[in-house]
């Protein structure tokens, strides 16, 4: 083969033997002459087209014969779900090309497009704390690379739940069966369907789902050795020994093998105030305090200084934000018959910082002063046990073992009482029951209360609802349907519930007064990415502007007076709510998960080689393997070489027929 090349240059050299002919002119000889000046071998190589065209088909013919070709996925079937992971932690950096997880993934998907053969047809959904259809169903590969290039990076939290929920209903629509004298068939079309899922698996399995038609392939993204220094808590609080100072506390969490250093610096309206060196043990936490002063009011960041050395591999947790407001005791008052439980809870330390308790006896409620206060807006909360008031008061409220006295919550409340509910679920993400733990939580009775509309289930149980909110106008009512201290039948006082025993009882009556005192200071609620905001307004204005983190601007009408829902919080950092071009709000959104933060490929085990495997994906009862993009199955082209080849024959054929024009 590589003989004819050197073969074509040496036809083009060759000398033709002429007989000599004696003419009376040379002018009609002149393209003779020329192939005289041509045939000279020591002539230099004129241009010659031809001679390009014929080296190009040898060049062609015999790259096809080498058969090259590449490695790729076989792509088996006729229709594909791609899932594409862009959560928080597909932003990370450990590729090998050093691109980002999720450019990476978007590369293979479409590697996997351009294998596309006639009749395949594809739609690509992105995930990551809510799923997205990016791409329907079409056999387009154009509008698949669009959709592909439309897909954006995210901090939210990884949950794969919606995403397959979408794909179930494409790749398993409802059976629909005609009744007839032949019986019944199925009119919809059951097919198989291919699951790519792309992501670095950071989220729990998939229970109770049913695969269907969907045939799963798990093709993890990232690496084993991954590490990452990431902040994973920041909040402020009155200083133990001080109260009139205010302190921001800081963690920082190390996902690596090695102990690591780093310099955590803290900025309160883009201005310096302190710095520290920590020291953070593999796979562990540190963590340290600033003092901030008195009266200390902004924004909060705090910003994680990394060596260059440490390859730190994903940057969007090396910061946090925090509002800091001034802050002033809020007036709580507490109607109860006797409670010494409930009354302990609002009488420690930290409780006093955050409100100025009051107690009062339920006759309270009969007499005209209590009237006029609670119509005057003297309190900022008042929590109701074993009693309720006639009308309800110009205050957020708590009721405990009572009904608020409106139709709204009557309407929704069971009049017997129910016995034994054992506690099933419970809001996490709500600040009243933020970090509480109440599963092992024992009711002797209690009442089902419905919440009226526009109200949420906060806790729910085996026998229904036992504890509800709702918003009052720009108010909160706030119904715990179970008493903690009641009377028997002997008008003994007993317990109805083993809930003051548990840490979690304290705890809970802390988020309340820190989320109804409304009194400033760091929002107790820890906002994550891509969930939903609620703030109580105190406005009866229904229009308001929300300034996202990267300075663009949102219009919002609220339906109720004085309370505010956002949901659009895929960006992390500080968000501002305006009101007539008036700051009347503002709340930080940051990541603060340590899953999402732990970037390394999780382990599921070492085969005997000593090679790491990456863990199976759990899908309701099958463990799908993660498997490897590329498999031995080889792609030729060949084929395409030879079309190329014959192409160019045809050209250059054409043009020695014509080559008086060329």
């Amino acid at each position: 083969m590589g003989m004819i090349p050197p073969a074509i240059f040496a036809l083009y050299f060759l000398k033709l033997k002429r007989q000599p002919l004696e003419v009376p002119s040379t002018y009609l000889w002149h393209r003779v002459i020329e192939d005289l000046h041509v045939n000279s071998l020591w002539q230099r190589l004129r241009k010659s087209l031809l001679l390009l065209l014929q080296l190009l088909v040898i060049a062609l013919v015999i790259l096809a014969l080498l058969r090259p070709g590449w490695q790729g996925q076989s792509l088996e079937g006729r229709r594909f779900i791609f899932l594409i992971d862009n959560s928080a932690s597909m932003s990370a950096t450990d590729t090998k090309t050093g691109i980002t997880r999720l450019e990476d993934a978007k590369s293979r998907v479409a590697a996997l497009i351009d294998q596309f053969e006639l009749g395949m047809s594809a739609m690509i959904i992105s995930f990551a704390e809510q799923p997205n259809v990016v791409q329907e169903f079409t056999n387009n590969r154009r509008l698949l690379r669009e959709a592909l290039e439309r897909i954006e990076p995210s901090a939210g939290l990884t949950d794969l739940t919606g995403a397959l929920e979408l794909a179930d209903g494409f790749a398993n629509p409802g059976r629909v069966t005609v009744d007839d004298a032949a019986g019944e068939f199925e009119v919809t079309e059951q097919q198989d369907v291919e699951l790519y899922v792309f992501s670095d698996g950071k989220f729990r399995g998939v229970e109770g789902f049913s695969l269907g038609n969907l045939q799963p392939l798990f093709l993890p993204i990232g690496t084993f050795e991954a590490q990452n220094l990431a902040i994973t808590a920041l909040n402020t609080r009155r200083g133990e020994e001080r109260p009139e100072h205010q302190q921001a506390f800081i963690q920082v969490a190390n996902f690596s093998d090695q102990t690591q250093t780093a310099i955590v610096e803290l900025y309160l309206n883009e201005r310096l105030l302190d710095a520290a060196r920590l020291e953070v043990a593999a796979d562990s936490t540190s963590s340290t305090t600033f003092n901030l002063g008195v009266e200390v009011e902004g924004i909060l960041r705090a910003k994680l200084d990394i060596p260059s050395d440490f390859g730190d591999r994903l940057s969007i947790d090396n910061e946090a934000y925090a509002i800091v407001e001034s802050r002033r005791d809020a007036r709580v008052l507490l109607v109860t018959p006797g409670n010494m439980a409930l009354e302990s809870a609002l009488s420690t330390e930290r409780a006093k910082r955050l409100a100025k308790v009051e107690k009062v006896s339920p006759e309270v409620l009969q007499k005209d002063e209590f009237l006029k206060q609670s119509q005057e807006e003297t309190y900022d909360l008042i929590i109701f046990d074993q009693c309720q008031p006639k009308t309800m008061p110009l205050a957020n409220t708590v009721f405990v073992g009572r009904i608020p006295p409106t139709n709204e919550w009557t309407q929704g409340t069971k009049k017997e009482p129910v016995y034994g509910p054992q506690i099933i679920d419970w809001q996490r993400s709500h600040p009243l029951l933020n970090l509480l733990e109440l599963g092992n939580v024992q009711i002797i009775d209690a009442q089902t209360v419905k919440p009226p509309l526009g109200g949420r289930v906060l806790i729910d149980s085996t026998k229904g609802p036992i504890f509800s909110i709702a918003p009052r106008g720009r108010y909160e009512d706030a119904v715990l349907s179970f008493e903690i201290v009641g009377t028997d039948e002997q008008g003994q006082r007993t317990y109805n519930t083993d809930w003051p025993r548990k840490y979690s009882f304290p705890s809970f009556w802390l988020n309340v007064l820190g989320y109804f005192s409304n009194t400033g200071g760091t929002s107790s609620l820890h906002n994550k990415p891509e969930k939903l905001v609620e703030l109580r307004m105190n406005s009866q204005t229904e229009k308001f502007e929300v300034e996202l983190p990267d300075g663009s601007r949102r219009e919002l009408r609220i339906d109720t007076p004085g309370r505010l829902s956002f949901h659009e919080t895929g960006q992390l950092g500080v968000y501002k709510v305006w009101e007539g071009g008036k700051l009347v709000k503002q709340f930080a959104v940051n990541l603060f998960d340590r899953a999402e933060s732990d970037i390394r490929l999780r382990v599921r085990q070492e085969d005997e080689d000593g090679v790491k495997v990456v863990d199976s994906l759990s899908i309701g009862y099958v463990d799908v393997s993660a498997q490897s993009l590329s498999s031995p199955v080889r792609r030729e082209l060949w084929k395409l070489l030879l079309v190329g080849a014959l192409v160019v024959l045809v050209l250059e054929w054409y043009i020695y027929n014509r080559r008086v024009y060329i």
